[in-house]
């Protein structure tokens, strides 16, 4: 909590000097309710300049959108921008999205530090900020009414992986395995919480600096305590390092992980074989008619399979064309109305709000087996 609140202080901060320049952009009483720009423009950012994943996601969906006569024979548009840089980048860039590209709404398929700053400037200028990738908890508890999110938090990802674990399987041993980055360390503590709500006991832990480091420590602690189970919280190069040395060691261990464990937003081609046999949360577009449409459609486009992060970014955008479709480019009736949206056709299932603008419902589970996803049936 205190680590939040300096980083929260922090971001006021560098938000509060960039608020001359809010000031100064409203002042030109730029107004997309009477719209006067040749294009419909959404703004995507993302972490880094090859984090285009995300980007191949949203312009799927721009370009089919476009191919159906865009809103009234007017385009959509897609500003695209990395937040990669010194810490505030995000913040000078969102406003540049917001009163210079004159964008409908924000989307974000960024980690939770850059999400919070993003968060602050759509607060102040009062467009409609939707993350696509961001799962930490707080995001959603700041109460900003056109704040939404079409991706699982990190508490609907523990609940899932607790009901799976614990009350499905009776795995009582578990060992948790994170770095320390920002995000690994929230969602490790969010399933930590959530675990102690229902009087779970508190998993061990493993922390380590980044996936380069030795693990023996960890390995020889899972073998000497009897831990039947490692769930995993970090990115890709975690897995790629840690899955095929815990697999070797026990194969009677069995391996879970949170949704960012598969997808580092490149442009590559989910790793299904490092993957095989371990449990993950579930994006859920593998194996719907429209989310196999959706693959197929993006291979034809960009050239390899899309992972968790094209899917969201690409329901996002599309929730965002919806609803200019049915409303129009209006930023007001955009940050009033957004919450009513019930998207029945998502790649990644059908997606409502709640209050806090979260998305509503506990997401699935997958396996892979033989390089491929399957299903597994979840227990309410």
């Amino acid at each position: 909590m205190i680590q939040f609140r300096l980083l929260s202080l922090l971001g006021f901060m560098i938000v509060f000097v960039i608020g001359s320049a809010i000031i100064r952009a409203q002042t030109l009483n730029h107004s997309l309710s009477s719209f006067d720009t040749p294009t419909i423009n959404i703004g995507l950012l993302v972490p880094e300049p090859d984090a285009v994943a995300a980007k191949h996601g949203a312009e799927l969906a721009i370009r089919q959108a476009n191919s159906n006569g865009g809103y009234s024979g007017l385009p959509f548009h897609l500003i695209f921008h990395s937040v990669e840089g010194p810490w505030g980048t995000g913040s000078k860039l969102s406003v540049k999205l917001v009163f210079e590209d004159e964008v409908v709404a924000l989307m974000g398929s960024l980690d939770g530090r850059n999400a919070h700053l993003v968060e602050q400037v759509a607060t102040k200028s009062r467009v409609l900020f939707l993350s696509t990738w961001a799962t930490e908890i707080t995001l959603s508890q700041a109460f900003v009414p056109w704040y939404f999110r079409c991706v699982p938090n990190d508490d609907q990802q523990a609940i899932a992986l607790i009901r799976e674990i614990y009350k499905k399987r009776k795995i009582a041993n578990v060992a948790i395995i994170g770095t320390e980055d920002f995000d690994s360390r929230v969602a490790a503590a969010s399933f930590i919480r959530i675990a102690d709500s229902m009087k779970i006991a508190t998993p061990r832990q493993f922390v380590y600096r980044s996936s380069m480091q030795d693990f023996q420590p960890a390995l020889d602690e899972i073998n000497k305590y009897d831990i039947e189970a490692v769930i995993l919280f970090g990115k890709p190069a975690l897995a790629s390092a840690i899955i095929p040395v815990l697999q070797q060691m026990n194969i009677n261990l069995t391996v879970y992980s949170s949704l960012t464990i598969m997808d580092d937003q490149k442009a590559i081609s989910p790793d299904w074989d490092i993957l095989e046999g371990i449990i993950l949360v579930s994006s859920g577009y593998w194996f719907t008619e429209k989310g196999i449409a959706f693959q197929k459609a993006f291979q034809e486009a960009f050239g390899y399979q899309p992972g968790s992060s094209a899917a969201y970014a690409y329901d996002g955008a599309n929730l965002i064309i919806e609803f200019v479709k049915k409303y129009g480019p209006d930023r007001n009736k955009m940050i009033n109305l957004f919450a009513e949206i019930n998207y029945k056709t998502g790649v990644t299932g059908e997606i409502r709000f709640d209050n806090d603008g979260n998305r509503v419902g506990i997401p699935g589970l997958i396996t892979v087996k033989n390089g491929k996803p399957v299903m597994i049936k979840t227990d309410k």
